[in-house]
């Protein structure tokens, strides 16, 4: 009988399969396989506690019931979380479009160009909006993009300030709650004035100013901007970009940065995240920009070609020297924020933006006509309001009307309008103050702070106002990308697996979608049951006590673990432990945490096999054992083992007094079989947009939940919105991080059960150790464990055959566009190789498909080392070919175009990249990260 569960689906082998593959490897069975990769030590025999397993029906039926226990209220809060229309022809051919939500992060180019220029039209939007002239590829959220910011002006104000960071009192609270988690490590000093009347503080190396300010007042802030420049120091704005649509840009007052978020650009509140967040610059600062870049360059026909700026800031390789732990986007909110800029253009975004402040405006007049107190008179969108003894009379009377009002203080409230704002609206807030909404009021801008500059004057923004044309230019640019939909993306470390249609679907779903994350709590049961239920799933599946799912980034994860480390010691008199010992082999946002948590990062060697260097590891406990803070480990290890000594590992640590922080990146191989927490570990993140489904989106959403044994659990992040936070502040601006796409790993975990999730783990173990035996008599297979077994991922060394032919690494990832593949990880974590992992998703046939491509490029290897072809006059360094390259009239090369376009196993589905090989270097030595003029791409 066929097995028709959610499991059967989701892991793409069958049984049938799995036996010709184990006959492969020379493993007996499953149980076998595991047996032998992984260390007796570490496995885990209690099961995972996960409910039984249901279908997609019944899971969804589930998550329904869940859904209606909220209650969506016309909401009025504000606080930079607005009500917004997703339009349907972004939500349809965006955000539930797998062409989009299934791709990879654009380290290939070459086959990302359509979400590269999405991304560069988000540049472009929030470079015009703000008048910076260089903005990011987007940030996690408007509070970690002001922690971003603080950094940055840090690194870049004059040698002569000191350590204080000055906020503006009227900065939004969250961010401030971040800020002070941010500066504390490194040790800033945050002094919070009103900088509308005080002096910018001596000694500050920068400033934070909110425009407009959390008190909803429009304030002109050149003179404040003006004198923190005459002291050296660095000036950033948190900025709306919807207001900025009307007033003056910070850019023009003389700002150095600009952040905030893009949520009110067509992104539902989501019950706080994800939203992308935004960074614009000076020019000075462009090369100090965190994060990620789209840069445009050439393509190897001298054809405009966009790839990512810049990367050396990547954390990857700056490791402890990094200066950011940003690493995952947010991709996916990026290019709906920017599509739904191009959707309504300059004109339609003023008009939303005139409809807002319209509102606002109609409601504080009608408000003071009637003897009401309006606090703030020069406003945007928030009206503050003095109620006085009336105040929770109101707010209970505006809720019973379905209207959600914000109390700014014990006696005022604050009222919020966006752009779903409706004259019934403001007739309950109206009613709930006993006073009548009368007709239009003045605008309440100062005319001295209104815009006159033009923004989003590139033709993009301008094109595709129809539903037809925005249609096609969405369709465009998602056939210019490679996505799970076309193919297999091999991603060594990236687990780029099955994002299920039954998992994605609730995302969208309104009683999740438009909730506000500082909605009472009457009215978020639904999202409260989820949240709670998916934490204890995690800490079980983990061996952990408890799970916060706040981080939202891996790298946040790994900070908010390192800072309960931290915390636990100092609470315990243990103030002097400073040192993270980190492997070689580790991620590179490792390092980068650690020196972000104020750890000094010393590395520990790895042996010729992979594992951490036992020997070195005693010298360096020796050598720091009385400020021996923490180890961090991937586990299994970076370089695709599960390294026999981890229990040894963890031991050493914990005599030494240090704690073991165990890295989830490659929970996928562990699920099922082991459990961190159970192995030594006292704390881990846990990657969701990889092990538990949530898709990488091209580079983010992420979602990177910190999980901690018992004694660190009053140590995990508190809320950003707490009278009293706790011994850690937030990692995030939301209290449950990115809250709107947790409903994703619910449903894979629920559909899954226990026995699904194990299944899952062991079917990626025996897809990895089936490509490694098959492409090992062609690429030595760098590292393995016992019985020459790996873990979930195989690493390919190429460096002999490099030496002989001269074809690099890059030479092979770019000639397997032309097979139709996106290549695996290349030279990380080891120069010269490539790392593959084909997940439990991929069915056999695909495999095959890659195997065969593989075998295939390394017969084109040997007759560039044999001296048949030049490497230069290779395919292999022409690639990837072009469909223009293919089909010109002339062709003179050393192959024919059939090995050139349509090389053995391509069949009928054939992908075209848009783009030659890029040039990089090119691109590096002229910036330039905003869309080019129209002209430019016809030269």
């Amino acid at each position: 009988m066929t097995d028709h569960s959610f499991a059967a689906r989701h892991i793409g082998t069958s049984t049938a399969d799995q036996d010709a593959m184990l006959k492969a490897v020379g493993q007996p069975s499953l149980d076998a396989l595991m047996d032998a990769c992984m260390p007796a030590l570490i496995r885990s025999r209690d099961g995972l506690g996960l409910p039984q397993a249901v279908t997609e029906t019944e899971a969804q039926a589930e998550l329904a019931a869940l859904a209606a226990q909220n209650r969506p209220m016309r909401n009025m809060i504000g606080l930079g979380y607005y009500g917004t229309h997703t339009p349907a022809v972004i939500r349809r051919n965006v955000l539930e479009n797998p062409s989009w939500y299934t791709a990879y992060t654009p380290y290939q180019a070459e086959i990302s160009q359509g979400r590269l220029e999405a991304l560069l039209n988000f540049q472009t939007m929030c470079a015009d909006l703000t008048g910076l002239p260089v903005a990011g590829a987007s940030l996690l959220d408007e509070a970690t993009a002001a922690a971003e910011a603080m950094l940055l002006a840090r690194r870049a104000a004059k040698k002569t300030t000191g350590d204080v960071f000055a906020v503006d009192a009227r900065v939004l609270p969250q961010t401030l709650a971040v800020l002070q988690t941010r500066a504390e490590p490194l040790g800033i000093d945050l002094v919070v004035t009103d900088l509308a009347t005080e002096p910018v503080p001596a000694g500050a190396f920068g400033v934070l100013l909110q425009y407009p300010g959390a008190d909803g007042s429009i304030l002109d802030w050149t003179a404040v901007t003006e004198a923190a420049h005459q002291q050296g120091a660095i000036v950033a704005v948190a900025a709306d970009l919807l207001a900025l649509t009307l007033l003056t840009a910070p850019g023009e007052f003389g700002a150095d940065i600009a952040v905030g978020s893009t949520q009110r650009l067509g992104m539902p509140m989501g019950f706080g995240g994800p939203h992308a967040g935004y960074m614009a610059v000076r020019d000075a600062l462009q090369r100090q920009l965190p994060g990620r870049l789209v840069g445009v360059s050439r393509d190897s026909a001298d054809a405009p070609a966009l790839r990512l700026a810049l990367q050396a800031r990547e954390q990857h390789i700056r490791r402890e020297k990094a200066t950011s732990n940003i690493c995952t986007a947010q991709v996916l909110p990026a290019v709906i924020a920017a599509s739904y800029a191009v959707w309504h253009g300059p004109e339609g975004l003023r008009g939303i933006a005139e409809h807002a402040a319209g509102c606002a405006a109609r409601l504080a007049a009608s408000l003071m006509a009637d003897g009401v107190a309006v606090l703030e008179q020069d406003f945007f969108d928030t009206v503050i309001v003095s109620a006085g003894d009336r105040t929770d009379t109101v707010i209970a009377t505006a809720a019973a009307g379905g209207v959600n009002l914000r109390r700014a203080s014990d006696r005022t409230i604050a009222i919020a309008c966006d752009e779903t704002t409706t004259e019934a609206d403001l007739r309950i807030v109206c009613d709930a103050f006993g006073v009548r909404l009368y007709g239009p009021g003045p605008n309440a801008i100062p005319a001295a702070l209104r815009r006159e500059s033009a923004y989003l004057t590139h033709p993009v923004f301008s094109s595709h106002h129809s539903e037809t044309a925005m249609m096609r230019y969405l369709k465009r640019l998602a056939d210019m990308d490679y996505g799970l939909d076309r193919g297999m993306i091999p991603l060594g470390s990236c687990t780029m697996k099955l994002n299920a249609a039954a998992e994605m679907e609730p995302i969208s779903w309104p009683r999740f979608a438009d909730i506000h994350p500082l909605a009472p709590a009457d009215q978020t049961r639904g999202w409260q049951l989820l949240i709670d239920q998916l934490e204890r799933w995690l800490a079980d599946v983990c061996g952990y006590a408890a799970v916060s799912v706040q981080p939202n980034a891996g790298s946040q994860g790994e900070l908010a673990g390192l800072l309960a480390i931290r915390a636990w010691q100092h609470d315990r008199g243990e103030t002097d432990r400073d040192v993270c010992l980190i492997p070689a082999s580790a991620h590179g946002t490792n390092a980068a945490s650690a020196v972000l948590a104020g750890m000094r990062v010393v590395v520990v060697a790895c042996d010729d096999a992979g594992n951490i260097d036992l020997t070195d590891l005693d010298a360096k406990i020796n050598a720091h054992a009385d400020r021996l803070a923490a180890i961090m480990v991937t586990y299994p290890s970076t370089h695709g083992v599960y390294e026999a000594t981890i229990v040894e590992v963890c031991a050493k640590i914990h005599d030494a007094g240090g704690q073991v922080y165990v890295d989830g990146a490659n929970l996928n191989a562990l699920l099922g079989w082991a459990k961190p927490g159970r192995f030594g570990a006292d704390v881990s993140h846990l990657n969701l947009h990889k092990t538990f489904c949530i898709p990488h989106g091209g580079g983010g959403p992420g979602v990177g939940p910190v999980a901690v044994a018992e004694h660190l659990v009053p140590f995990l992040p508190s809320d950003p919105m707490a009278a009293a936070p706790g011994p850690v502040g937030p990692v995030s601006q939301a209290r449950w991080g990115s809250a709107g796409i947790l409903q994703i790993p619910w449903m894979y975990l629920r559909m899954m059960g226990s026995a699904g999730v194990t299944a899952a783990t062991a079917a990626a173990v025996l897809a990895a150790n089936y490509v490694a035996a098959r492409l090992r008599e062609h690429y030595p297979v760098l590292y393995a464990g016992s019985h020459g077994l790996v873990a979930h991922e195989c690493i390919l060394d190429l460096r002999e055959l490099t030496k002989r032919s001269g074809v690099t690494v890059e030479d092979v990832a770019k000639r397997l566009i032309d097979y139709g593949f996106h290549a695996p990880t290349m030279s990380f974590p080891v120069a010269g190789t490539l790392m593959v992992e084909p997940t439990e998703s991929e069915d056999l046939a695909e495999l095959d498909r890659f195997c065969e491509a593989m075998i295939a490029i390394r017969g084109e290897i040997e007759a560039v080392a044999d001296g048949e072809v030049a490497v230069e006059d290779s395919a292999l360094r022409a690639a990837p070919h072009t469909a223009a390259v293919a089909t010109a009239d002339a062709w003179d090369r050393a192959y024919t175009r059939t090995e050139a376009a349509w090389p053995a196993g391509v069949g009928t589905a054939k992908y075209w990249p848009p783009v030659g090989r890029i040039d990089n270097a090119w691109g590096d030595r002229n910036l330039a990260c905003t869309c080019p003029p129209i002209e430019a791409f016809g030269e």
